[in-house]
């Protein structure tokens, strides 16, 4: 078969670009054809295996001449958010996007299209292209973007709807899709999510030293709740030199880095600032600390917390709308304490005066975590990016 993948970001940075890529890895091992369309800049380089054909947009280029458009506010890179494109911005991004998609579908006549987001290039690309069978695949942050931005908005949803079938992470997503898009049950599955198995692995080398390591990873970024994770770590009755923070992650926000910067300074407990790692490295990471913290006030399905899992960490995180319906099937028995969130102000902002109270119920989750001390073995076996990519071709009419 031959088949097209499309995302309007990077391929290689956030949830959604390790998602395409993973799906692009496993095609590749089953024997198909394929390419991928990808917005990127001048100095990125993509990996994808041999065989593959990329066809990239460049960003901040004569055509082009902004930063990525990204499907989040804060990216871990240079970007430009959906709400301040201007009409001229939208006809440069679709005029650059599907001038370079046009030319993958020439050289390659894909059996399959398969988009990323459900937003403005997917539609796009369901509009231009209409004798192609398109799936799409919903991250959660599209449906954000239309909850919040007016951009394009009545096009989008009728593109949408069009689509020859949608794929969701799991049942939040599902009935999100369904009020936003008004798209048929029928047209839509529960995806889920994958990992990599031979990258995230427990390799027997916590140290186990009376040190409880703590480790964030995602963008460091107010949204992220990374704030909210630093304040309630000076809640704590631990030992000073009992405890380590290690924050993995790059950040998008220089004003929000800052103060972040300051927090963990004045923290009593040793804070340290990793960086972006590769996958690799960040498996390493997960196999020294105990226990991995999503204190975030938005996600989709949060891959960090399978890899963690899938490292022997014990994990503490918000309870996030759908996560722990869908965790308790993908990974019975996840060694998991979870956060009730705070009131919201809308889908990623939490009402600030709910933050302190928000605090006292993480700092307490990982008190009871950090009492534990080691972690059962959770099987996460049942998720594989293997099944998802079953689960696509099983829509192909």
């Amino acid at each position: 078969m031959r088949i097209l993948s499309i995302t309007a970001q990077k391929p290689d940075s956030t949830g959604s670009g390790v998602y395409l890529t993973e799906l692009v890895k496993e095609f590749a091992l089953r024997g198909h054809e394929q390419a991928v369309v990808a917005g990127i800049y001048q100095e990125d380089q993509a990996e994808f295996p041999d065989g593959v054909s990329f066809y990239p947009v460049y960003f901040c280029s004569e055509s082009l001449p902004f930063p990525i458009a990204g499907m989040s506010d804060e990216m871990p890179y240079p970007s430009t958010r959906y709400c301040d494109m201007t009409p001229e911005m939208v006809k440069q991004f679709l005029r650059e996007f599907l001038r370079v998609t046009e030319r993958a579908v020439e050289d390659l006549e894909p059996d399959l299209i398969l988009c990323h987001h459900l937003y403005l290039l997917t539609a796009a690309v369901r509009e231009r292209f209409p004798e192609y069978q398109v799936f799409g695949f919903c991250h959660n942050t599209d449906l954000r973007q239309m909850r919040k931005t007016d951009l394009e908005r009545g096009f989008i949803r009728e593109q949408i709807r069009r689509l020859d079938h949608i794929f969701v992470p799991q049942k939040a997503q599902e009935e999100g899709v369904r009020d936003i898009y008004g798209v048929s049950l029928e047209k839509l599955t529960r995806a889920g999510m994958g990992y990599n198995s031979t990258i995230f692995r427990e390799t027997g080398k916590k140290p186990y030293d009376g040190v409880t390591r703590l480790v964030f990873a995602g963008k460091i970024a107010e949204k992220k709740g990374v704030v909210s994770l630093l304040r309630s770590l000076s809640l704590l009755c631990c030992r000073k030199e009992s405890l380590e923070l290690y924050l993995a992650g790059s950040t998008g926000n220089d004003t929000e880095y800052e103060k972040i910067t300051e927090l963990a300074e004045r923290c009593p407990y040793r804070v340290e600032f990793l960086g972006r790692l590769s996958q690799p490295a960040l498996s390493g990471i997960y196999n020294q600390c105990d226990i991995f913290v999503l204190p975030s006030f938005f996600e989709g399905i949060p891959l960090t917390v399978i890899e963690a899992l899938a490292c022997g960490d014990r994990v503490v995180m918000t309870d996030l709308p759908g996560i722990r319906e869908w965790l308790l099937e993908a990974a019975p028995g996840a060694d998991i304490r979870y956060v009730r969130l705070p009131d919201m102000k809308n889908t990623d902002e939490p009402d600030q005066d709910g933050l302190p109270e928000f605090e006292k119920r993480l700092a307490k989750e990982l008190t009871e975590s950090i009492r534990q001390e080691r972690a059962h073995k959770t099987d996460v076996s049942r998720i594989s990016w293997s099944r998802i990519a079953s689960i696509v071709l099983d829509q192909k009419r």
